[in-house]
């Protein structure tokens, strides 16, 4: 498997850490504490360095890898890393590869089986909201839809770890608004292109979506993601603004540009079928940020760990896992990009809390979690090399295909 090698000793970066957590209580959220003197890391490109080194904690040794990134160096920017289209994966270095980047870690939680629908296609779409180079991808699934780890008490599907334009990171959550219009009513828009769809609602589906089955939108509840597909489920395809066609039941297929797929459960689908072939019809959507003014250039989905250099209440201090985060430092200047290795000696993990107090010891002011088990990939260049190469061992021995990442990028 590329990248998979032996660790190594003089010459990388080792940071010892001791025990810091005790009895899961207070202590456990204070996470790992580094011990001694950290040695330099290993420069990756300018402003981009790589470092890896064991932690001690609450059920056995591990492993983490962290990519350091200045983004106040102005050769330095991070991007999403993605497929070319939201039903879609790749694997984190080719996907760096192909887009050029030094660097780079796996993204949000996605849409990876569908065991509980029968003959239902599993999307590989990711739950949170999505922006790529500034344009918008996808908007997030309703909270009893996503897939992963139950999210910590007062977070939602529309958090998010963002860079702006101004080329600071920070953490936000995005909000879908968008609306249907005709001659005759108007429409708000319950989604844009993902794979769960809020009950009554009515979801948009753009070229970004991929050639994917739309079914998956109409499955599941906002609160039960097992729950069956809906059998009221309408479908109107949109061209340069007009109704071209319909279908009682969503299709697949790629999207041309120009185009706009709009797909109605319950409520949302009787609406869709007083449209007529012919019609004129409006279709606008945006994300709107809670941090007021704040336009993104990169923005992916997950959930937040730590907030001004406090762990989240009510993190999950139990579970342990092969884990990756992003943690934010120097008011939004630098990243700490963070995955834990899957080789078997390492992979009793982290907690979520021991997850927040790591990053918090390694300087971080606000943290998020990314996806982790066999997802959880960090790829980056060795020094003079063209292509990534991936740095951790992923727990299911070979790169996990996932929907999108954090790229790195230099020069």
């Amino acid at each position: 498997m590329a990248g998979r090698r032996r660790r190594r000793g003089a010459g990388r970066a080792v940071l010892a850490f001791l025990t810091a957590f005790g009895a899961l209580t207070g202590a456990a959220l204070a996470g790992a504490a580094p011990a001694g003197a950290v040695q330099k890391g290993v420069r990756v490109a300018p402003g981009v360095t790589y470092e890896e080194f064991d932690i001690t904690a609450a059920k056995g040794v591990t492993h983490a890898h962290v990519l350091r990134v200045d983004l106040g160096n102005p050769q330095v920017r991070v991007d999403l890393l993605y497929p070319g289209a939201v039903a879609a994966r790749g694997r984190v270095s080719a996907m760096a590869n192909s887009q050029g980047a030094v660097a780079g870690v796996n993204g949000d939680f996605f849409n990876i089986t569908e065991t509980q629908h029968p003959g239902v296609e599993a999307t590989g779409a990711s739950v949170g909201p999505a922006i790529a180079d500034g344009r918008t991808l996808k908007a997030a699934v309703p909270n009893g839809q996503r897939f992963g780890p139950a999210l910590p008490p007062g977070t939602t599907t529309e958090d998010v770890f963002g860079v702006g334009t101004d080329g600071r990171a920070r953490l936000d959550r995005l909000t879908l608004k968008g609306s249907v219009s005709t001659a005759e009513a108007q429409l708000p828009l319950g989604g844009l292109n993902q794979y769960a769809l809020p009950v009554g609602s009515v979801g948009a589906f753009t070229s970004e979506w991929g050639s994917v089955s739309r079914v998956r939108a109409t499955c599941g509840t906002d609160t039960d993601r097992a729950a069956p597909c809906s059998t009221d489920t309408y479908e109107v395809t949109v061209r340069d603004g007009r109704v071209v066609s319909a279908a009682d039941t969503p299709g697949s297929g790629p999207i041309a540009a120009g185009t706009t797929v709009l797909v109605g459960r319950e409520a949302g689908a009787q609406q869709l079928r007083k449209f007529s072939t012919g019609e004129s019809v409006e279709v606008e959507h945006g994300l709107v940020a809670a941090g007021d003014g704040v336009a993104y250039r990169l923005a992916v989905g997950g959930y937040p760990v730590l907030s001004g250099g406090q762990p989240l209440p009510g993190l999950d201090d139990t579970t342990s896992a092969v884990r990756t985060a992003v943690g934010i430092a120097d008011g939004g200047r630098r990243l700490l990009l963070l995955a834990l290795d899957g080789a078997a000696a390492y992979r009793s993990g982290l907690t979520i809390a021991e997850v927040a107090g790591t990053l918090r010891k390694l300087g971080a002011e606000d943290a998020f979690s990314l996806d982790g088990g066999g997802s959880s990939t960090l790829v980056a260049r060795s020094p003079g090399a063209s292509a990534v190469s991936v740095r951790n061992h992923p727990s299911g021995g070979s790169e996990r295909p996932v929907p999108n990442g954090i790229g790195v990028f230099s020069g």
